[in-house]
């Protein structure tokens, strides 16, 4: 089986929603990108639905985008949407449509992002978000291939390829009655997961050359700073890699040698109380009396009470979370690793307030 065609700098592109375009981040001859072009290659030429996962930045939506590609649904329409990004009062309406005087406000018939996806492909970011009221009704969309307007009781037919993604464990979501069994074994029919950047370190340097190509710039990548590239971790994936490359790019660096490398990497891990960009107050710090305790001698163990310092500790991170997130709840709990709901539920048990309640 061939594997997926990559299109670089000048291939083809995709205008207005439709057409095709092979993502080049799919780039690189590590055994891992390789197996994932592979699967690619099979799978797309069917109408099977395909679930991505991985960490964040691994370049999921860009497997979709080569999935369509490859796909005989090529010259119809690619139809990405972000499920965490979509506030939950308007999530029915924008991917389901909505008629005319179906709510107030709405003067004119909008067409929802599935029967926008008529014809090619439907992509579902971050599915894990999607509200349980609104899981039903996708798996009712999947099953009869129809759906039914916000307002409207007419059945409309729907044809498109579905692929969905997710960087969370939607097995464990489905345990934790956050997300629905039944959806789940629809969506996963076939799994493909995208490796960690860690992963395939022997893509790195074509990954550079590939986004440095794409401002149309040069970077010399000798040995030496190929080796510290490899050494580091890319907790960021591939998002982190392009924005290095960017950020050497805007220095005017062109050769990346160990010591320039150094110099542009960004640290490993910023403290939570630096999110803000201020020093943390009194009340934020408590956190470290838990690791002052641990440190301290055995003497000061007895009567640590680990429950209280849990507690404390996870009532200032989420305190610091809604502080960097200027008091925004789906940002403060993307920077916190949790979902929308669950931040949602532990605010209300430790008695915090956020300053947007409805984001």
């Amino acid at each position: 089986m061939g594997e997926v065609p990559i299109a670089g700098p000048g291939g083809p592109q995709r205008e207005n929603g439709r057409g095709p375009r092979a993502s080049a981040d799919l780039i690189g001859g590590s055994a891992a990108m390789r197996a994932v072009r592979q699967t690619i290659a099979r799978v797309a030429p069917t109408d099977a639905t395909v679930l991505l996962t991985g960490p964040s930045g691994s370049g999921k939506e860009n497997a979709a985008r080569a999935l369509h590609a490859a796909s005989p649904r090529a010259a119809g329409p690619f139809e990405a949407v972000n499920c965490g990004a979509i506030p939950h009062d308007l999530a029915e309406a924008e991917l389901f449509g909505a008629d005319a005087g179906a709510y107030t406000g709405a003067t004119r018939t909008r067409v929802g992002r599935l029967e926008s996806a008529h014809g090619g492909t439907l992509f579902l970011d971050e599915v894990g978000d999607l509200p349980l009221s609104l899981q039903v009704k996708l798996l009712r969309a999947l099953e009869t291939r129809t759906i039914e307007r916000l307002g409207g009781g007419r059945p409309i037919p729907v044809d498109f390829r579905l692929v969905a993604a997710t960087n969370v464990d939607l097995e464990a979501a489905v345990d934790a009655r956050q997300f629905r069994a039944d959806l789940y074994w629809r969506l996963a029919v076939v799994l493909l997961d995208l490796p960690p950047l860690a992963a395939r370190l022997d893509d790195i340097e074509a990954l550079v050359a590939h986004f440095a190509d794409a401002r149309r710039l040069r970077l010399h990548l000798p040995p030496d700073g190929l080796g510290r590239l490899q050494a580091h971790d890319w907790p960021g994936n591939l998002r982190e890699l392009r924005n290095f490359v960017d950020r050497a790019l805007a220095m005017g660096e062109r050769v990346l040698d160990t010591a320039t490398v150094e110099r542009l990497l960004l640290p490993r891990r910023r403290p939570l109380n630096n999110w803000a960009g201020q020093a943390p107050t009194a009340q934020l710090s408590r956190p470290s009396a838990l690791a002052d305790s641990l440190a301290a001698d055995s003497v000061a163990l007895a009567p640590l009470a680990l429950k209280q310092l849990l507690a404390e500790a996870e009532a200032t991170l989420i305190a610091q979370a809604l502080a960097a997130s200027n008091g925004t709840i789906a940002e403060s709990a993307r920077l916190l690793g949790l979902k929308r709901t669950t931040l949602v539920e532990k605010l209300k048990r430790l008695g915090l307030k956020a300053a947007n309640e409805a984001a």
